[in-house]
């Protein structure tokens, strides 16, 4: 004959509930640990300030220093001699320089100033008449004429350097030199990109002829000039 359990009796039927009351109680009681405050006792304390205590200071004492009176004056000579002065100045007279109406007056002759002649530069693009390059005298626009026989005279003289050749050295020469007052070539100054070229392009200008020199004003001057020679391998 097998037992027979009374459903009342089941103890197990309701303890997932009692679990979850049992779970948040300990958790309330915890939560209600942490959170739980205790505070001292309140106690009145005199915040109050003594003005009287912070004005009480000490001063310190200072000592006077006095300083001595001046020294008296020193007191003047009871006798005071009196000395004759003997010796004798000679005045000096100061003569009149106004002429009289008798006196001859002497005319002088006008005094000629000589000028002085200046080194001045003008260029090449101002001056009033341009240096005259041979073979120029009978045009009408010497200045035309002038670049155009520059040109003619470096192509004729022109020589590319064996070893700038070779090198495979090219470029631009800015040459630059003064037309003298005496029409010579001077003070030739030139830029470039290889010395060989700079060298070259100096010998071509060496052997540019005497110039009929530039005026201006009708006074021989100085004429700076420049151009460009370009040295390009084919």
């Amino acid at each position: 004959m097998e037992p027979k359990k009374n459903p009342k009796a089941d103890l197990t039927k309701n303890s997932s509930l009692y679990f979850v009351i049992g779970l948040f109680a300990v958790m309330l009681f915890t939560y209600v640990a942490f959170e739980w405050k205790t505070y001292d006792e309140s106690n009145d304390y005199d915040i109050s300030m003594n003005v009287d205590d912070l004005l009480d200071e000490e001063v310190p004492m200072t000592e006077q220093i006095k300083t001595p009176p001046p020294p008296p004056p020193p007191a003047a000579p009871e006798i005071i001699e009196v000395v004759e002065d003997e010796e004798e100045v000679e005045e000096t007279v100061i003569e009149s320089t106004e002429t009289s109406q008798e006196e001859e007056i002497i005319e002088v002759e006008d005094v000629e100033v000589e000028e002085m002649e200046e080194d001045v530069d003008v260029p090449f693009a101002v001056i009033e008449n341009v240096p005259v390059f041979p073979g120029c005298e009978s045009e009408s626009d010497k200045r035309a004429c002038f670049n155009k026989m520059m040109q003619k005279h470096i192509s004729k003289n022109f020589r590319y350097p064996e070893i700038a050749q070779e090198m495979g050295v090219q470029g631009r020469v800015n040459i630059m030199f003064v037309i003298q007052k005496d029409g010579s070539i001077g003070n030739v100054r030139m830029r470039g990109p290889d010395k060989n070229l700079e060298k070259e392009a100096a010998r071509i200008i060496g052997k540019l002829p005497k110039m009929t020199p530039g005026k201006q004003r009708g006074r021989a001057v100085r004429v700076p000039f420049s151009i460009p020679i370009t040295f390009k391998l084919q």
